[in-house]
């Protein structure tokens, strides 16, 4: 399986599956100088995490980084670093049953059809514990974006099934109340319905799809480049790398069609642009407004709901999903969003 590096200059590439003994990354590109300490990655991994709330997964992984090179007296030294985290909470054995079966709207059938071989303990390679290694290298291209540059990247859940904020203009959020909750919501207010909303999900044993928006403040202009090298291009495919999604906007998006042009385009004024409905990117170039990017997850596949399928042989089963997982896959994925978004600009910068 090739495809599993990430970025050009700043590289990352992860290893490992979600039921293996260890998942990580090496990172290739990483500017010398930058204090890292094992405790640096512990925020984001913890808001990245299950087991926090009833409203995720029962699965409760330490987290714990261990820093295995590029990195000498507590500051990165530019050579490769390589982290490693150890899995501590998997149970294979809830997946025993399904070993032969596809999943219907997993991406078990693929990768057979692929690969003529796949792991089936917690889906394997394709499984979102994948993930917790982009957020850890997005902790460092964060950080160096930050010191070098002041940008700030932010994120919230800007939908759950059917529900959306009452706040939805990201100048207007305040983020300790988003971080202040699990499900990133930039509206406290609404805190107990999604609560609610989950609760009767959870006993029902379906799932439900959800969107995630970042935001990315003190890009300068210039960033990217024309053709096919461009920042929304980039960050488009950067989205939708993670597992689950199924839809990226750049600023307005889709909305944009039937939005009138006199209204969509972003006037300008000596004191700067007057809107940003392209989302901090015009023909591929950063402008110097906020980056704005929203994510599309689908609900979860696996389900304790029967539904019909195939086994490795062709024939037709009824496959029920036991074990621990997400209703939501999407109110875990801020920190995820937030790291593609670090390693897209850090890459750019």
């Amino acid at each position: 399986m090739s495809s599993n590096r990430f970025g050009q200059l700043f590289s990352v590439t992860t290893f490992g599956e979600s039921h293996g003994p260890a998942i990580g990354c090496v990172i290739d590109g990483c500017p010398p100088g930058i204090a890292l300490a094992p405790e640096d990655f512990a925020h984001d991994l913890a808001r990245r995490a299950t087991g926090k709330s009833r409203h995720t997964s029962a699965r409760r992984e330490a987290d714990a980084v261990e820093i295995l090179s590029g990195v000498y007296e507590g500051v990165t030294t530019g050579t490769p670093i390589a982290l490693l985290i150890r899995n501590t909470d998997q149970r294979s054995k809830d997946y025993a049953n399904i070993a032969a079966q596809f999943r219907p709207g997993h991406a078990d059938y693929a990768y057979w059809q692929k690969y003529g071989i796949r792991d089936p303990r917690g889906g394997g390679r394709s499984s979102a514990r994948e993930t917790t290694m982009r957020v850890a290298a997005g902790t460092i291209a964060k950080k160096w974006l930050a010191q070098r540059h002041g940008v700030q990247v932010h994120g919230w859940l800007s939908q759950l099934g059917e529900l959306v904020p009452s706040v939805s203009d990201s100048q207007a959020i305040d983020w300790t109340v988003v971080e202040a909750n699990p499900f990133f919501w930039p509206d406290a207010a609404q805190v107990p319905e999604l609560e609610a909303y989950m609760d009767a999900l959870r006993k029902s044993g379906d799932s439900v799809g959800a969107r995630v928006t970042v935001v990315a403040d003190g890009v300068p202009p210039g960033w990217g480049a024309p053709i096919y090298g461009k920042l929304d291009g980039d960050l488009a495919a950067a989205m939708m790398s993670i597992n689950a999604v199924k839809g990226v906007e750049i600023g307005d998006g889709f909305a944009a069609v039937a939005q009138r042009g006199s209204a969509h385009r972003d006037l300008m004024t000596p004191a700067g642009f007057a809107s940003n409905h392209a989302g901090g990117v015009l023909g591929g170039i950063s402008t110097g407004q906020q980056i704005v990017v929203s994510t599309a997850f689908k609900p979860t596949s696996s389900l304790r709901l029967p539904a019909d399928g195939l086994d490795t042989d062709g024939n037709t089963v009824e496959v029920i999903t036991t074990g621990r997982h997400d209703p939501c896959v999407g109110i875990r994925a801020t920190p995820i969003c937030e790291a593609m978004l670090a390693l897209v600009l850090m890459d750019q910068a």
